[in-house]
């Protein structure tokens, strides 16, 4: 059962979250934030596996609050009590229309997938469950925005001395497949290798680079030319 926190501002908006999440099988809310603060009290003590959050929601800065729910605090919090660490959730970001810009920066701040907020339902539930699984949601329209703001951005998200050849030839097989969307599935079946395997891959991946998602991998293909836009 994918646990899920729903963070957003708006009362009616969190109601009809609510209400699709939970009949769906195998998903279920875990409860409701209406700011960054209570996402942050409710995101320790309720450990969702992934937390569903507006991008605009009221209070604490929307960004501020994806940093501190997907990184361990480097000191004790008052938000973050003292106890045995868990698994940090994984966050799904609702971008809206013509915002899209906020997406990378989010993904800077450790998201795990985007998705406009006029996406479809099944939309929706698909992504919570991609996400929750451990791989990245992208939209084409976002993956399109990503790609330009990452060329606009002065400041890069990665070290400056992580090149492509960190990487070994089948790492970079795999993290052009994840920059092109496939599953940990899709990858194993098209690269002829087993499951366990590609997660191994990808892990690595991230420590060479300096990542702490999947999504921030695709980021780098991009960043770095491993994979061009297409026309």
């Amino acid at each position: 059962m994918v646990s899920v926190l729903i963070v957003n501002d708006q009362s009616l908006q969190r109601l009809g979250l609510r209400m699709l999440l939970s009949a769906e099988p195998g998903l279920t809310v875990a409860g409701e934030a209406a700011n960054g603060t209570e996402a942050l009290r409710l995101g320790h003590t309720l450990r969702p596996d992934v937390v569903l959050m507006d991008i605009h929601t009221s209070g604490t800065d929307g960004l501020e609050t994806v940093r501190r729910i997907a990184r361990p605090p480097r000191f004790p919090h008052p938000l973050e009590p003292t106890g045995t660490p868990g698994p940090r959730p994984r966050i799904l970001v609702l971008t809206p229309a013509g915002h899209e810009e906020y997406a990378y920066a989010a993904l800077r701040a450790g998201a795990s997938g985007f998705l406009a907020k006029d996406a479809t339902p099944d939309e929706l539930t698909a992504a919570v469950r991609v996400v929750a699984s451990g791989d990245a949601v992208i939209t084409p329209a976002l993956t399109r925005t990503l790609i330009d703001t990452v060329r606009r951005q002065d400041t890069h998200p990665f070290p400056r001395d992580v090149d492509l050849d960190t990487l070994t030839g089948r790492e970079r097989d795999v993290l052009v497949a994840v920059a092109s969307g496939w599953s940990n599935a899709e990858i194993a079946s098209r690269l002829s290798i087993a499951p366990t395997t590609v997660k191994s891959h990808v892990s690595h991946i991230l420590t060479k680079i300096g990542a702490r998602a999947r999504v921030q991998a695709v980021a780098f293909a991009y960043e770095s030319g491993l994979v061009r836009p297409a026309a």
